[in-house]
């Protein structure tokens, strides 16, 4: 009788239900914060009076746009891959928010594609909506999924809709500090400005989501908010968002990008701990409760975690290409 290649009844490490959640929740810190930097250029771009202006904020992120929609594919696919069960409750029980949310992609992608394809005033407009209403919706609607998943919460509680309203301020941020590393010494010190007050809105919603958490024990997540690791995320999340200001203030701008983003990979840290070891609230199924079996897990592990590998090694050749300001260009020369 042959041996298999890989063990049937046991996992290749007895910690890997817990490294592939921890996977899972990189996939999908990732998303938030490479995305999350698309939505807050295109909320920005809202506030550009001028073509040349709008033309350079699509230059400043069209390089590497679709690729950070790759991580939104990972973490379903990893979810899916590791803890099918998860995939598709959370399909099931949200999926109006899912559906919107794909929707806001949607338009916040064709918007700039379709923008090129007439030479008319108005259309140029409609389209412009659909970008900036799309670039606004996606995160809030994101973020509302995340706060009903973590929290087990309905759609229009506090805490949901203030974990939605956290993450526009933070793209709102991150989109800021991306373009003014990116940018001419004069809009930089404008999205300064903008980027300091989501910041602050930020900050401000964090508390609040935290305190109505704790007030409510939703999804049982208000014990875990009071141990030590929540409460040294939230006072890293205090200590970049306000060192963000400080650096921008003195423009240093790829510092505050630094800084900026690491709010994102932060907040996606802080909804991990208060998951683990549940990881889905509604059903109160654990980690160990809802991972496939030690076959199947020690099958997509080898298989996919060179693939992650690839994929990490292809985002820091692409990041590093594009590392350089908007070309003067893009200002309409």
């Amino acid at each position: 009788m042959t041996e298999s290649l890989l063990p049937v009844d046991a996992y290749l490490v007895a910690s890997l239900p817990e490294v592939w959640f921890a996977a899972v929740m990189f996939a999908l810190g990732m998303y938030v914060v490479l995305d999350g930097f698309d939505f807050g250029i295109g909320m920005l771009y809202a506030t550009r009076t001028t073509e040349h202006e709008r033309e350079a904020f699509l230059s400043a992120f069209g390089p590497v746009w679709d690729a950070n929609e790759v991580w939104l594919i990972a973490f379903a696919t990893m979810l899916l891959a590791a803890f099918p069960r998860v995939y598709s409750a959370l399909l099931a029980d949200h999926n109006l928010l899912a559906i919107g949310f794909v929707f806001a992609l949607l338009f916040r992608g064709l918007g700039p594609e379709l923008r090129e394809q007439r030479d008319d005033e108005r259309w140029e407009r409609y389209c412009d909506y659909a970008f900036v209403g799309g670039s606004a919706a996606a995160p809030l609607l994101f973020g509302v999924l995340a706060g009903r998943w973590a929290f087990d919460v309905a759609t229009l509680s506090l805490p949901a809709l203030l974990t939605g309203v956290d993450l526009v301020a933070v793209s709102i941020v991150t989109g800021a500090a991306f373009l003014a590393a990116k940018s001419d010494p004069d809009v930089a010190s404008e999205l300064r400005g903008y980027g300091t007050a989501a910041t602050l809105v930020y900050l401000g919603g964090t508390v609040a989501l935290l305190a109505s958490v704790v007030a409510t024990d939703a999804g049982g997540a208000a014990e875990a908010i009071r141990s030590p690791p929540a409460a040294a995320v939230v006072a890293l999340s205090i200590a970049a968002g306000l060192g963000g200001i400080g650096l921008a203030r003195r423009g240093a701008y790829r510092a505050w990008l630094a800084s900026a983003l690491t709010l994102p990979a932060l907040l996606s840290a802080l909804i991990a701990l208060l998951l683990y070891p549940t990881i889905y609230p509604p059903t109160g199924l654990s980690v160990r409760g809802a991972v496939v079996s030690p076959l199947a897990l020690n099958l997509v592990t080898v298989l996919g975690f060179p693939v992650l590998l690839l994929v990490l090694w292809y985002f820091k050749y692409l990041y590093g290409v594009f590392s350089g300001p908007v070309d003067a260009e893009g200002y309409g020369g």
